[in-house]
C-alpha cells in the first residue's frame, strides 16, 4: 500500500509541474495583459506601460516568468497586479468564504441524491420513480443561474428577505447571535441553488448503477435462496452499486474553485470563484495563475484520494 501511495505522489508531483507550466504559458499567450487593462486612460503614457511591463517581468521569456512566479509563490512575496496586495492572504480569505458554501452544497447533494436514486431503482416504474426522473431531467435542463434568479426574486420580492452577499448590510453592529443567524440565512439559498443540479445528475447515476446491479446473477441467486428483499438490496446489491462512487469523494475538491463561479457571481458571494472571475477581467496574472495552481493541486490530490479509497475497498488495485 505504501509503495502504491508513494509512487502515485511522485507521479502527481511531476504532473503538477508540467500542468502548472502549461497553464502559465496559456495564460500569458491569451489576449490582453495588465498594461492594457485601461489603455484609453489619458494618464497612461507609453513610458508608464514600459515600467509596468518591466516591473511584472512581462518582457522576459515565459520560462523566466514562470521561475519568478514559482519563487514569489514559494516565498510568499507574490503580489496582485491589481492592488499590490499579497496573493496568498487574499486567496485564503476568499477560501474561508467559499468553504461553508462548498461543504453545505456537498452535504445536500450526497444526502439527497443517494436515497432518491436508490429508492427510485428499487421501486422502478412507480409513481415516485417516474416523478423523480421527470423532475431530475427538468432540473438538468433548466440553467442554474435561471433558477437562482427566480429564487432571488421570490425570496426578496415576495418575502422581503435579503439573500445577496455574505451578510446583510449594517448587520455587523448587531448582537453576535443575530450576526450568526444572518450568515446562516445568507448561506442557505446559494447552497441550495448550487446543489440542485448536482442532486439531479447524481441521483440519475445512482439509479442507473443500482438498476444494473439489481440485474446481476448473484442478486437473482440471493432472491432465489429466499432471502428477504431488504437483505438482498442493502446487504448484497447496495455495496456493489455504490463502489464506483467511492472514487467520487476525492474528485469533489476541485469544486472549491470551479464549481461556484456562476453562483458566487449571482449572489455576490465573496469567494474563490468570484475572485477568479474578477482576476480574469483585470488580467491579474498572479491571482489567475495561483488559483489555477491550487485547482491543479486539488484535482491531483482528489484523484490520489480516490485511488487510495479504491485500493482500500478493492485490494486487487494494490498489485498494479
Amino acid at each position: 500500500m505504501w509503495n502504491f501511495i508513494i509512487r502515485n505522489i511522485a507521479q502527481r508531483l511531476v504532473l503538477l509541474i508540467i500542468v502548472s507550466f502549461l497553464a502559465h504559458s496559456v495564460i500569458h499567450l491569451a489576449p490582453g495583459e495588465p498594461s492594457e487593462v485601461d489603455p484609453m486612460n489619458p494618464r497612461m503614457k507609453p513610458e508608464d506601460i514600459a515600467k509596468i511591463r518591466a516591473a511584472f517581468h512581462l518582457d522576459d521569456p515565459l520560462y523566466v516568468q514562470y521561475v519568478y512566479w514559482i519563487r514569489d509563490l514559494a516565498t510568499g512575496e507574490l503580489k496582485s497586479f491589481k492592488d499590490s496586495q499579497p496573493v496568498l492572504p487574499k486567496i485564503w480569505n476568499r477560501f474561508l468564504n467559499s468553504l461553508p458554501l462548498f461543504i453545505l452544497a456537498t452535504i445536500l447533494v450526497w444526502t439527497w441524491a443517494f436515497p432518491t436514486g436508490i429508492y427510485g431503482a428499487v421501486h422502478r416504474g412507480g409513481i415516485y420513480d417516474r416523478s423523480t426522473v421527470f423532475l431530475s431531467y427538468a432540473l438538468i435542463s433548466v440553467p442554474g443561474f435561471f433558477l437562482s434568479f427566480i429564487a432571488i426574486m421570490w425570496v426578496v420580492g415576495w418575502l422581503g428577505v435579503p439573500v445577496i452577499s455574505i451578510k446583510t448590510f449594517g448587520m455587523e453592529h448587531a448582537q453576535p447571535a443575530y450576526q450568526w443567524m444572518d450568515r446562516v440565512w445568507h448561506l442557505v439559498i446559494p447552497s441550495i441553488m448550487t446543489a440542485i443540479g448536482g442532486i439531479a445528475i447524481l441521483s440519475r447515476y445512482v439509479r442507473s448503477q443500482m438498476l444494473e446491479v439489481l440485474g446481476q446473477d448473484y442478486v437473482r441467486t440471493a432472491r432465489a435462496k429466499g432471502l428477504q428483499e431488504d437483505t438482498v438490496i442493502y446487504g448484497h446489491a447496495l455495496g456493489n452499486a455504490l463502489l464506483p462512487f467511492v472514487t467520487m469523494f476525492g474528485l469533489l475538491l476541485p469544486g472549491l474553485i470551479g464549481g461556484s463561479v456562476i453562483f458566487e457571481q449571482i449572489f455576490a458571494w465573496p469567494g474563490l470563484g468570484r475572485l477568479a472571475y474578477e482576476a480574469i477581467l483585470s488580467r491579474d496574472f498572479p491571482i489567475i495563475m495561483t488559483l489555477n495552481f491550487i485547482a491543479a493541486v486539488l484535482t491531483l490530490l482528489g484523484t490520489l484520494i480516490s485511488d487510495i479509497l479504491y485500493a482500500v475497498v478493492d485490494p486487487r488495485i494494490r498489485l498494479h
